[in-house]
């Protein structure tokens, strides 16, 4: 037995206290634990296990700061005691400083490698960093240390389940199963196990010996979850050999629950037909089959609608209209919505519209349409209204998908002087609007579909989202207002402290067409702490789905974590965000300009202060090597809400929010180092395989203005293989090309040879830049997106104005397809460059874009709504195609 330090060993006295602290503190007797604690360092003041102790109780009291002090210094004080390096671990973790709180733990199991606490604690820490290899031997000597323990047996077999390990996770589970006696009857954490073990053997390719042990612990009732059962037998058995007992399988699975879709792609599949990818010959085998299904099932509409999917052109009329008139006579809003998928295939969007259309035709002269009268019950003379009602809706909807937008407000308006006190024709107004431009008339029509019925939350957050996108942030917050907490700060603290991520986007992007960068900013970074907290909230799983034997569903959250960062929501406001910051980094004067909007004299001059602090900085950053800025050290994660009160060992620790010391995002914007932000809210998804083009440019712009040249190439590569012509990746490529030929010494091998080899995968001939930027221009002289992307191209390689002006004019030209949105992005490009001729550009994009108001000066739209935004002047229901 190693024997104890002088420094630390006690007398029997203090001894005796120093065990009554340990308790107290499990026991949450804190204010009778720090007076225990002053009692022994009355006596011995540097005794460093009893400061640590104190200080971590002084963190559970709120008074973090003096009780991170004192762990600190008992630390330096005793290297060698597992207690203090434990109780810095706990201070870490409570911090969500995971890596360092395992390095704690790891110092703390050198000295006591067989505590079980510890290695609980590490456990679990392993587990949340993906640390595979070390969670298996801290897994298997917990198991070591308490073989009795089951938890510890399933902790092995996960650890090496996720080390991809399946064979030994397997020997694991079987060494436990036979070892237990007297397994109750319908256990539900017995049968949850042996699901997990069927799921192994799964997993693992072993189909014979997972079915075995799945229909023997079925039959015995020893797994109790009988729809798991049928749902993993028909799974093993499609996979095993697909034929007559599979099929029987699936069949029994529709039988139960002929409404759940992926039943049917599994029945399919027993028949080695895949659904998603049809060919002619397995057409109608495949239609006879759903036709089969759906006279089963005579009272479901999944196997009609799956007809209607696999059926080619020639079957499709009869079925389609049969589905049509069946939805149109119920009156299903969600009709249109669910048929959208069919107009991949022109001809059957064809079809539709000829059908809808004639229906439209007959209804308005007051009878029924004729065709297939058997095919909707009980329909009636008195239900034409009605259905004339929904087929106006139906067709506006889809006239609007078609890009024929004047013809769905004819429609529309036509229905709601049908009846006018139906919801959603004014929703679907509101959103043609939008689809046309025109975001104040928009948020009016949906806003008139709120006040229909003032109690539906879904018709009130939709009214504040338009608004929002119509720059009324104002109004928004009020209607958000009403369904929030009333004793909350604003309605927007109560909103993202819910986690609304529709609001914080929302929210963000009105600030930021609004040049409230700030604003934008702070809603933006608002985003990251919620999946920051999503990401932490996942911790206190990895001891409790143990606890609770909830093993398959813990292990579908742990697969759901992994690509928890690739969520839209996260990228969308990561790339905004980062976008900002680019800007801010070239034009350092624009914090100054955003912040100088809309303040008073002495809000301006504090404003400007700090701005002129910030672009000092990042001058100093420029003056190195170009687009290289000095690192600083990372910033630990600040604790933005309270601990998760887990029933964990270590009891947790309870800090209490820390305060925002920065509410309106003025230290966002003039931060000193604006790339290295952009880049923690980028990095996370560099490690996800994200088809998002828009993700891939925003990486190159930040890594080449930190001198990251083999991350910006790798950026461009990613880029590339997802779309090769766009015409920002065209824009990139140029830039980088012009940028790496620049530089004095171009960089060391092997990352230079890397560079090198990568720039000429994306080019695809030897050319000047100028004329792979006129042959780009040339080969998509009809895309307007192409072209701005040409003429931005062209800016960069130092082309004349004129020039430039002139790609740009382009757009406007008959042939080029000119969507509303490339318009603006040309405007702005304009506007950015201080064009002389920006007036000329909007002018002529207003008169093309006639339904539209985004073109319009304040003074034109002052005019229009000069009752207000919400009372539209010009409706623009009575324009046709």
């Amino acid at each position: 037995m190693t024997p104890t330090p002088a420094k630390r060993a006690l007398p029997s006295k203090e001894s005796t206290l120093f065990r009554e602290l340990l308790n107290l503190y499990e026991t949450r007797q804190l204010k009778k634990g720090q007076k225990t604690a002053d009692q022994i360092l009355k006596k011995f003041p540097e005794h460093g296990e009893t400061l640590c102790m104190k200080g971590l109780i002084l963190t559970h009291m709120g008074k973090r700061e003096e009780g991170l002090e004192l762990v600190k210094k008992g630390v330096r004080l005793d290297l060698t005691s597992h207690i203090v390096w434990h109780v810095f671990g706990l201070i870490q973790k409570g911090e969500k400083n995971y890596e360092e709180a395992l390095k704690s733990y790891t110092q703390a199991l050198r000295f006591d490698k067989d505590n079980l606490n510890i290695l609980r604690d590490a456990a679990h820490l392993q587990t949340q960093l993906r640390l595979h290899d070390g969670l298996v031997d801290t897994r298997f000597l917990l198991l070591k240390l308490r073989p009795n323990l089951r938890q510890n047996w399933i902790g092995l077999a996960l650890a090496y389940h996720l080390n991809g390990n399946l064979t030994e996770a397997n020997k694991v589970l079987e060494q436990y199963e036979r070892s237990l006696k007297n397994v109750p009857d319908y256990d539900p954490e017995q049968s949850d196990l042996l699901l997990y073990h069927v799921r192994v053997l799964e997993e693992r390719g072993d189909l014979p010996e997972a079915l075995t042990l799945l229909d023997t612990n079925a039959k015995s009732r020893a797994i109790v979850d009988r729809v798991a059962v049928m749902e993993t037998r028909a799974r093993i058995l499609s996979k095993q050999e697909p034929g007559t007992d599979a099929e029987q399988a699936w069949r029994a699975l529709i039988e139960r629950n002929p409404d759940n879709t992926s039943y049917y792609y599994g029945f399919f599949s027993s028949k080695n037909t895949d659904l998603g990818a049809l060919t002619d010959a397995d057409r109608p085998n495949t239609l006879h089959l759903l036709r089969e299904l759906s006279l089963q099932n005579p009272r479901t509409l999944t196997p009609k609608r799956l007809e209607l999917t696999v059926a080619p052109v020639g079957d499709f009329k009869p079925l389609v209209n049969m589905y049509l008139l069946q939805g149109l006579n119920k009156g299903i809003p969600s009709l249109f919505v669910d048929l959208k998928p069919l107009y991949h295939d022109n001809q059957k969007l064809a079809v539709v519209e000829e059908l809808v259309e004639g229906y439209r035709q007959v209804l308005e002269e007051g009878r029924l349409p004729d065709e297939f009268p058997d095919a909707v019950a009980a329909i009636s003379d008195s239900d034409v209204p009605t259905m004339y009602l929904w087929t106006l809706y139906f067709l506006a909807q889809h006239f609007s998908h078609t890009n024929r937008h004047s013809r769905a407000l004819s429609l529309l308006s036509t229905a709601i002087s049908h009846t006018p006190t139906l919801p959603e024709l004014h929703t679907l107004r509101g959103r043609v609007l939008k689809r046309l431009g025109d975001p104040y008339g928009a948020s009016a029509a949906v806003n008139e579909a709120r006040l229909l019925d003032g109690q539906d939350r879904f018709l009130n957050t939709k009214s504040a989202k338009y608004k929002l996108r119509a720059g009324l942030v104002e109004e928004a917050s009020d209607i958000f207002g009403l369904f929030t907490k009333k004793d909350a700060v604003s309605p927007g603290a109560d909103l993202e402290e819910m986690q609304s991520l529709l609001y914080l986007t929302e929210e963000g992007d009105a600030h930021r067409r609004q040049g409230k960068l700030h604003h934008a900013l702070k809603k933006y970074h608002a985003v990251r702490k919620v999946f920051e907290e999503f990401e932490d909230d996942q911790f206190d799983f990895h001891g409790y789905s143990l606890r609770k034997f909830t093993i398959n569903i813990y292990l579908n959250l742990l697969s759901w974590e992994d690509q928890l960062w690739s969520h839209p929501a996260y990228i969308h406001s990561a790339v905004s965000a980062s976008q900002i910051y680019v800007r801010l980094f070239d034009s350092p004067s624009l914090a100054n300009d955003v912040l100088s909007t809309g303040l008073s004299a002495e809000e301006e001059k504090k404003a400007k202060k700090k701005a002129r602090k910030a672009q000092q900085k990042q001058e100093e950053l420029k003056k190195g090597k170009p687009f290289t800025v000095n690192r600083r050290s990372p910033l630990k994660h600040a604790v933005a809400a309270a601990a998760a009160a887990a029933s964990n060992e270590d009891k947790g620790l309870e800090l209490t929010p820390t305060k925002d010391e920065d509410p309106d995002g003025i230290k966002l914007l003039t931060s000193p180092e604006p790339l290295e932000r952009a880049w923690k809210l980028l990095s996370p998804l560099l490690r996800l395989p994200i088809n998002n083009i828009d993700l891939w440019i925003s990486i190159y712009d930040v890594a080449v203005r930190r001198g990251k040249y083999l991350q910006a190439v790798r950026a461009l590569s990613h880029a590339k293989a997802l779309d090769a012509d766009h015409p920002e990746l065209h824009v990139r490529y140029l830039h980088f090309q012009k940028l790496y030929g620049s530089l004095p010494l171009p960089p060391p091998a092997p990352v230079g040879t890397v560079i090198s080899n990568a720039m000429a995968t994306l080019a695809t001939d030897e050319m000047s830049s100028e004329a792979y930027n006129v042959q780009y221009l040339q080969r998509h002289s009809g895309n307007a997106g192409a072209v701005l992307g040409a003429a931005k191209a062209l800016q960069i390689l130092g082309g004349p104005r004129d020039e430039v002006e002139g790609i740009l004019f382009g757009v406007l030209n008959p042939g080029v397809d000119l969507p509303l949105k490339t318009a603006l992005d040309v405007w702005s490009f304009l506007k950015d460059t201080s064009s002389p001729r920006v007036n000329e550009f909007r002018l002529a994009c207003d008169e093309k874009f006639n339904l539209s108001t985004v073109f319009k000066t304040p003074d034109e739209l002052a005019v229009m709504y000069s009752q207000g935004p919400d009372t539209p002047i010009n409706t623009r229901a009575e324009i046709d195609d």
